[in-house]
């Protein structure tokens, strides 16, 4: 288990679903550099970022190329991380096929699974959130062909320009970026993260869950001492998480 402690006015960030990239060019760099200044703006108190995947629509790493775009993003995460500032990242469904170039070429870690953190003496369970709990059966059928190793190992073999342009178009064809079935509330009994949650109280106990996935802002109170945030998404929703005076509440971007 990774512990922080924060320092005097300082802030622990979340954010997570920005699908940079979709659906088309020039509507993602409108919402890239809105992301991009809140990263700005956040700097100047986070004691650390968490990034909880789906931060690309499609991103697959060759074993010398990586997808064309995204430098405003990149360069402003390694300006960040240069500065001393930790930042986290959970893989997405969407970019579940990271490498090393996050960990290389920023010095961030990458976490391919939900993973336990101590802040400030809270415990927290972090991650994406796709795959977990009774449902998403979807998703983890994607997910089982996706990760196998011979078709990465085939997908690889795809000229970058073919493989890329392929995945994209996969990745917005299926509406995996924001599907109308997604964006909707099940109740908190039918939501599948809750059930996950509540079925890890059981055994331990956790002052916080946090995971994107669901493109829904959500914060619900599991019990007294334990709460579920969904941290909604940046396409609709422009939503993110704040740890501060050891409390988590969900806030909105409204500067664009």
């Amino acid at each position: 288990m990774i512990s922080i402690t924060t320092q005097k006015d300082k802030k622990i960030y979340f954010a997570s679903d920005q699908h940079l990239g979709a659906p088309t060019h020039s509507e993602s760099l409108v919402r890239e550099k809105r992301f991009v200044k809140w990263l700005d703006e956040v700097k100047t108190d986070a004691e650390a970022i968490f990034l909880l995947g789906d931060l690309f629509d499609f991103w697959f790493e060759y074993k010398t190329v990586v997808p064309k775009g995204f430098v405003r993003t990149l360069g402003k995460l390694a300006e960040i991380k240069d500065s001393g500032i930790p930042i986290y990242f959970f893989v997405g469904n969407h970019d579940l096929w990271m490498r090393s170039y996050f960990e290389k070429e920023l010095d961030i870690p990458v976490y391919y699974s939900p993973q336990e953190f101590c802040i400030n003496n809270k415990t927290f369970l972090i991650g994406h959130g796709d795959g977990l709990g009774p449902g998403d059966k979807g998703y983890k059928r994607m997910k089982k062909v996706f990760t196998f190793p011979l078709f990465k190992w085939l997908f690889r073999w795809l000229h970058p320009d073919l493989g890329v342009s392929l995945g994209q178009y996969m990745s917005v064809k299926n509406k995996m970026i924001s599907g109308d079935e997604d964006a909707k509330f099940l109740g908190e009994d039918e939501e599948w993260l809750v059930q996950y949650c509540k079925k890890k109280l059981e055994t331990k106990h956790y002052d916080y869950f946090v995971f994107g996935h669901r493109h829904l802002p959500l914060d619900i109170q599991l019990k007294e001492d334990s709460k579920y945030i969904n941290l909604g998404d940046w396409i609709k929703y422009f939503t993110y998480a704040v740890f501060e005076d050891d409390k988590l509440n969900l806030k909105e971007n409204i500067v664009k």
